[in-house]
């Protein structure tokens, strides 16, 4: 059966997490993707650790559990961009791949001559994706971007944490790097509808995408409030602006969230919890008169929710239809049974032996699904494979491109 994307080939100039994130994403899609490495150090991510899968030595980086993450499926050439044969080869790789992703500063490809306008020339049909922090044009766009700040200029961090007069109040960032993610899906559609669009033109297109752009587009309902309104929201913690109850619970052993939605869900939560006249108490008839009584109501709710286990209250509010979770740790949503029964866990064979575990991208395609070919590559372990087999060198032409320190 064929892969989706297979006969795509994607040449991955990116490194850290947003444009690894949208190269890896098409790579499980069943496209080629070829990594470009800076020799003798690789991506960034490759010494961000510990954790290690194998550790740094004299001989080379090590493999953070960061750089797998990103990385998975793909095959590692490395080049030096700032040597005039590294150029060709990129060039020559370009002109054979569908997909070309960097996340250069603005201007930093143009001066090795392998920015968009010139490698455009070389292949028309190349669809080339620019990931940066604030995006090629406006004021900032010389700025370097990182998910932390990016969070924080965007706006996610006002939103996130507790309130200000709350113990622990204050801004907070999000557990993971959610700005570079965000980017990363956006770039692997933007990349998808290009090479839709070219199935039709016959001709490939510039992406011009940037986190902050991606931040503030996820914003979604709290950006139409705040400009409805003309006021940003506070923070609330682990409540819901707009919707209550809906929000973290303690139990007698560990929280709970507990997430009503409609008022038919809040007469069974109340009647589940012993409180049954809440449902009609006029205070809380509605979802506004809930949101304008909340602390009232959050006191009655957190005050019987205290009283017993959340196995108790699982039991009950399971039976009684109401949306609930525990507040689960990294392995144990790992180990989920619907996780593992959904294929979300998974374990890659590593070319230096053993598995790497992780989780699995979460698209089903009925008839092309995502396959998984191996671990995150070790450092320019396909370089010489990459160049015989693409570009036709000889091993003659590879051993002195080495000498030189072009790769």
């Amino acid at each position: 059966m064929p892969e989706t994307l297979e006969g795509i080939r994607v040449l991955d100039l990116s490194r850290v997490l947003a444009g690894p994130w949208c190269a890896q994403c098409l790579g499980d899609l069943g496209a080629e993707v070829i990594k470009v490495e800076r020799p003798g150090s690789g991506d960034d991510t490759r010494h961000w650790g510990p954790p290690f899968l194998q550790e740094e030595s004299g001989s080379g980086p090590g493999e953070s559990a960061y750089f797998l993450s990103a990385n998975r499926g793909k095959r590692s050439v490395t080049v030096n961009l700032a040597d005039p044969d590294g150029q060709q080869i990129v060039r020559e790789l370009a002109a054979r791949s569908d997909v070309l992703i960097e996340n250069y500063r603005v201007g930093g490809l143009a001066r090795y001559g392998l920015d968009y306008d010139s490698l455009h020339g070389f292949n028309p049909r190349l669809v080339y994706c620019s990931i940066t922090g604030f995006g090629q044009t406006g004021p900032a766009r010389t700025r370097p971007g990182y998910d932390f700040m990016i969070q924080a200029e965007g706006g996610i961090m006002s939103l996130t944490g507790e309130a200000d007069d709350r113990p622990g109040g204050g801004p907070t960032k999000a557990g993971i790097a959610v700005s570079d993610l965000f980017a990363g899906m956006y770039a692997v559609q933007a990349v998808l509808a290009a090479l839709l669009e070219r199935e039709r033109s016959g001709q490939g297109q510039y992406i011009d995408l940037a986190l902050l752009d991606s931040t503030v587009a996820t914003l979604s309902m709290m950006a139409v409030s705040s400009l409805i309104t003309g006021a940003s929201p506070p923070r609330v913690g682990n409540a819901h602006p707009h919707v209550v109850p809906y929000r973290l619970y303690p139990t007698t052993d560990r929280p709970m969230v507990v997430a009503v939605g409609n008022n038919a869900q809040f007469a069974r939560l109340a009647a589940a919890i012993g409180l049954p006249d809440l449902a009609s108490d006029p205070r809380f008839a509605t979802n506004r008169d809930r949101l304008e009584h909340r602390d009232a109501l959050d006191r009655l709710i957190e005050g019987q929710m205290r009283t017993r286990p959340f196995s108790h209250w699982q039991t009950a509010l399971q039976a009684a239809k109401i949306p609930f979770a525990p507040v689960n740790s990294v392995l144990d949503a790992l180990d989920l049974e619907q996780i593992r029964a959904r294929g979300m866990r998974i374990d890659l064979p590593h070319v230096n032996g053993g598995t790497v575990p992780g989780p699995g991208n979460p698209i089903r395609l009925s008839r092309t699904p995502v396959r998984y070919r191996n671990a995150g590559p070790v450092l320019g372990g396909d370089t010489d494979s990459v160049l015989r087999d693409m570009l036709g060198k000889t091993p003659e032409e590879v051993e002195r491109l080495r000498a030189a320190g072009s790769i």
